[in-house]
């Protein structure tokens, strides 16, 4: 307990220090957008929305992984904040059941859980990114910018279908076929596979795929691509070899004639 309220002051004096030093030195490109912000926590939702609004963004604060829900199911927002201990529903929860039902917000988690396996934890429920608190104000802000900016690039263009050969993607209904039959992907290998079909007949490397997919923060000494790509394989090459394996560079996308 001592060891939380420490915690929590060092947290909050950093965030109101970086607070009011980002507001005097940085301009933002992007103004009124919708925020939904699910912390616990009074005197750090107070201090994150205090900022937030003062750089034109409109925020929502749920105390609760319920209201949480509700609200998420409600209403629409740009991009949605979120704490992992939660009473209640956790953040972990509501993020899988919010990819359940199709909701394709942006998720930044911020959370005191700086071990990499909570990271990858949260991400591969379906998160886009992730924040370890204490942190600092304008990288939050940044965070927040690159994701709906990554988001809008994503869902609001016109109809695309990336193809390569028998295998499609449509971003639009967020479907994956493979010879016209529907690929069920969690929301990592579904970001992963986008990503290959994005840049199909190009090598990938390894650390391009963990910036592009996992985050520019994460761990660059870990396995995860391979793990990810083997599970790829194994639900898209039944009839077909789509991934190749460029040995000591990395992986990519083509038809195999």
């Amino acid at each position: 307990m001592l060891f939380l309220l420490l915690f929590q002051k060092h947290f909050i004096r950093l965030l109101g220090l970086n607070i009011s030093v980002f507001i005097q030195t940085a301009t933002l490109n992007i103004a009124f957008m919708n925020v939904l912000l699910i912390e616990d926590d009074k005197r750090i939702s107070e201090f994150i929305i205090k900022g937030l609004e003062e750089n034109n963004f409109t925020v929502h604060l749920a105390e609760t992984g319920e209201m949480a829900r509700d609200l998420v199911q409600e209403n629409t927002w740009d991009i949605i904040l979120m704490d992992i201990m939660l009473p209640g529903i956790d953040g972990i929860q509501l993020t899988k059941l919010m990819r359940f039902k199709k909701i394709h917000t942006p998720i930044l988690m911020l959370s005191a859980l700086s071990n990499t396996d909570d990271k990858v934890t949260a991400l591969d429920s379906g998160a886009d990114d992730y924040l370890v608190k204490p942190f600092h104000f304008k990288e939050l802000i940044s965070r927040v910018n690159a994701l709906t900016r990554r988001t809008k690039f994503n869902y609001n263009e016109p109809e695309t279908l990336y193809t390569c050969g028998t295998l499609t993607i449509n971003p639009d209904e967020h479907k994956v076929t493979e010879n016209n039959e529907l690929i069920d992907l969690s929301p990592r290998e579904y970001k992963l596979l986008l990503y290959l079909l994005e840049n199909r007949n190009k090598v990938m490397s390894r650390t391009q795929i963990l910036t592009a997919v996992w985050g520019i923060n994460y761990d660059n000494n870990t396995n995860v691509v391979d793990v990810y790509i083997s599970y790829l394989r194994n639900k898209i090459e039944h009839n077909h070899k789509f991934i190749h394996t460029i040995k000591g560079i990395g992986y990519m996308l083509k038809e195999d004639l």
